[in-house]
């Protein structure tokens, strides 16, 4: 298995597994919407990340636009889930717009797994 796409899969059990522990905490906590959001864009993007790590490697579609669009999905995933995470949980913002930068890096990606799609196979 390719290192980048064994990293996609560890990222998609961790997104997977806080995604279940922030909705737990969500749950416990009043107002915690935030929290809850950021536990269903883990929870969402798990098998996504999971996806691409197979698709990547079966050589169906382009593997480097398809890992590349993995990286996208986990970075942007980890800025915008982190941010509303350390909202409040730790009541302070990971830096400033990092949830916004985090949901632009998220549509960029899933726009490269489009053109991925696209984007002729050499064989």
């Amino acid at each position: 298995m390719h290192p980048v796409d064994r990293t996609l899969v560890v990222l998609a059990g961790l997104s997977g597994a806080l995604g279940v522990g922030l909705s737990a905490a969500a749950a416990h906590i009043a107002g915690a919407t935030s929290l809850a959001t950021a536990a269903q864009f883990l929870l969402f993007h798990a098998p996504a990340l999971l996806a691409l790590a197979l698709l990547a490697g079966s050589g169906r579609l382009q593997p480097g636009a398809v890992r590349s669009a993995g990286v996208l999905l986990a970075l942007g995933l980890a800025l915008f889930s982190g941010d509303l995470s350390a909202r409040v949980l730790m009541q302070v913002p990971l830096f400033p717009m990092a949830a916004p930068s985090g949901g632009m890096i998220l549509i960029l990606g899933w726009v490269l797994i489009a053109l991925a799609a696209l984007w002729p196979v050499k064989r």
